[in-house]
């Protein structure tokens, strides 16, 4: 089981490196391109046909077209994560308001990390390994978090 990961423009790779790296800790399969809805509209038609994925994230900026569109083109679960920059509300508002039929997971803007923990709940429903490795990151949290205040309150 795997995860396609989808940039609009090598300018995302910040916000991908956060996905990648919390799909590469928790033993998740991912692969990752680049191709623009607006610009190479049938890169992105490509991509969506030949994906084996389970899942897509989309990371994308400005009108942040490319979740929708490749939700449009497939009954697998997309996740979209904006990117920020001067059009944060744009880029937001394309994620979440998908119409009715179509729909996108969203994240908080530049939040690709948790894109790849959605990925990997939806993932863990078949799969074993990386639901343990799930509850693992979680209690990594919960641990640091007890710790951190331990060291407050001294």
């Amino acid at each position: 089981m795997s995860v396609q990961i989808v940039l609009g423009s090598k300018s995302d790779m910040k916000v991908a490196d956060k996905a990648v790296a919390v799909l590469k800790e928790l033993g998740v399969k991912h692969k990752l391109s680049i191709a623009s809805a607006h610009r190479t509209p049938e890169l992105v038609d490509k991509l969506v046909a030949d994906a084996d994925a389970e899942v897509f994230i989309a990371i994308a900026g400005l009108s942040a077209a490319l979740p929708g569109v490749i939700a449009a083109r497939t009954i697998k679960p997309v996740i979209g994560v904006p990117v920020s920059g001067t059009l944060n509300l744009d880029a937001i508002l394309s994620v979440v308001q998908m119409p009715p039929g179509v729909p996108v997971a969203g994240v908080g803007l530049d939040r690709g990390d948790n894109a790849a923990l959605l990925a990997a709940e939806i993932i863990a429903l078949k799969d074993e390994k990386v639901r343990n490795a799930l509850a693992q990151h979680r209690q990594k949290m919960k641990d640091t978090v007890i710790q951190d205040s331990k060291e407050v309150e001294a």
